[in-house]
């Protein structure tokens, strides 16, 4: 049996901060070439993937699973009360930067499709997608993978993704979507001038602060049946001027927007430019808009993929998650439009915190999950 609390130990080892592969997906490589994976490096744009296959290539079955290895940044080490890189125990606990977020998920995956294929080779095949690149820019990690897929005749039927997912217990939410995700950056442009005669400036303050207004205050959805209602948070406005005797030229703002599946990035990308060019005209500024949309939101319907999860959660830990479509992006947000994909790992609450730590008992759980679930999957 492969020891899954041993493999994230050794790859928190590994300092892979993004983009940096810092030796984890060498290990990596190594472990499951040793089972009998076929190992592809799927290096691009200064960033490191690993492809890693059991079984024929272009199988009508094929389960996949989906991690990455890179790291947030530790922050003030000197805050840490462990080496970040250490991988230390206390008290049944292991910590370390990438512990939750999520090397343990990374391993506990690899380890369970290792023990699977040697201990009960399927008719089928086992595919193991993993990136250095997803806390990063996400430009050339899991969508590199998908690209070299696509070209190489390799596809996953469905996905499994082993972020973690739960708040509080091991098993009580996996995910069966995502909101989308979209910055839009404003910048204002008036005419500069002396605070004592405004009439001869045109102040792009209060064109700033009336667009703002209207975003945040604007109800963009009540939620659907899947989702919570979308989001808007302003996130900063700026204008870089020291003097209380200037009315400033220019003024920057931006705002992020969680969406649902009430909207895409397009139609939401509309609205903002026709309440910018309403701002613009009201008060006689130029408002110019940049987008970038990170991903758009995206549903894997209640179905075969989250029931076999579900099922195999429930029977590891006596708990049936709940289906949801809450947090951040992920990169389920790529795949989605390769095959069905859910998300399912471990507790989260420390995740890219000072002392980021995993309890091991819960490492083994989560192979254990991993392990049921494959063993389901090919029955």
């Amino acid at each position: 049996m492969t020891d899954a609390a041993q493999l994230t130990a050794d790859l928190i080892r590994c300092p892979s901060v993004t983009p940096v592969e810092g030796g984890a997906l060498t290990l990596l490589e190594k472990v499951l070439a040793d089972a009998g994976f076929d190992c592809v490096r799927v290096d691009r744009g200064g960033v490191c993937n690993l492809f890693a296959r059991w079984g024929a290539r272009g199988h009508a079955r094929s389960f996949g699973f989906n991690g990455h290895t890179d790291v947030v940044p530790v922050g003030d080490e000197a805050a840490w009360t462990v080496a970040p890189f250490g991988a230390e125990i206390r008290d049944g606990v292991l910590y370390g930067r990438g512990a939750t977020d999520m090397k343990s998920g990374v391993a506990a995956f690899a380890t369970a499709a290792v023990d699977f294929v040697r201990e009960t080779p399927p008719d089928g095949a086992v595919i193991l997608a993993i990136t250095g690149d997803e806390e990063g820019d996400a430009v050339d990690g899991t969508t590199a993978l998908l690209d070299y897929m696509k070209q190489a005749g390799e596809r996953m039927s469905v996905c499994l993704v082993g972020e973690p997912t739960c708040p509080d217990r091991m098993g009580e939410m996996m995910k069966i979507g995502r909101r989308g995700s979209m910055t839009a950056w404003f910048t204002v442009t008036g005419v500069q001038g002396h605070s004592a005669y405004p009439h001869r400036a045109r102040n792009p303050l209060p064109a700033m602060a009336r667009l703002m207004d209207r975003l945040a205050s604007h109800e963009l959805d009540t939620g659907s049946e899947h989702f919570d209602a979308s989001t808007l948070a302003v996130v900063t406005i700026d204008t870089g001027n020291p003097a209380n005797n200037v009315i400033p030229a220019q003024c920057k703002g931006a705002v992020n927007i969680r969406f649902n599946d009430l909207h895409s990035g397009a139609s939401l990308g509309d609205w903002l430019r026709a309440e910018a060019d309403r701002v613009a005209e009201e008060f006689g500024v130029a408002v110019e808009m940049k987008l970038q949309i990170s991903g758009e939101s995206f549903l894997t319907p209640p179905g075969p993929l989250s029931d076999l999860v579900s099922a195999a959660v429930a029977a590891e830990t006596g708990v049936t998650p709940q289906l949801s479509t809450t947090g951040g992006t992920s990169d389920a947000r790529f795949i989605k439009d390769h095959c069905p994909v859910v998300e399912f790992g471990l507790v989260g609450r420390t995740m890219h915190q000072v002392d980021e730590c995993v309890e091991v008992a819960q490492i083994h759980q989560l192979k254990a999950i991993y392990g049921r679930i494959l063993r389901d999957y090919f029955a």
